[in-house]
């Protein structure tokens, strides 16, 4: 599972310089977008579960002598509010990507004046 975990963050960490890269400035909008998901994955990836390391999650260690098999909250915490900023942050580049179209009239990056 872990391997697929790591293909999936090398995947989206290469699709997202790919985009990056390109003169359309909306597909560097998105390549900004895919590389804080595939960011965001990575740290649920390693905040997740190993195998023997039961006791580690810092809620559920003082609550006898059973604890089940859960991740770390504050990771998922970190997470869910870094996808809300994102999105916040894609929604003010797409913005900003219509405003510089309206200007330049083109969305190739090296045409503009």
């Amino acid at each position: 599972m872990s391997v697929l975990l790591a293909a999936v963050v090398g995947g989206l960490f290469a699709i997202g310089t790919f985009l990056i890269l390109r003169r359309d400035l909306v597909k560097v909008v998105l390549g900004v977008a895919v590389l804080t998901q595939g960011a965001n994955v990575y740290l649920i990836t390693m905040g997740g579960i190993e195998p023997g390391s039961f006791d580690t999650v810092p809620v559920l260690a003082t609550h006898g002598d059973y604890v089940p098999d859960t991740a770390d909250p504050l990771v998922q915490a970190l997470v869910l509010t870094a996808i809300v900023i994102s999105f916040g942050t894609t929604a003010l580049a797409l913005a900003l990507t219509y405003r510089a179209y309206q200007e330049n009239e083109t969305m190739d990056v090296h045409q503009w004046r």
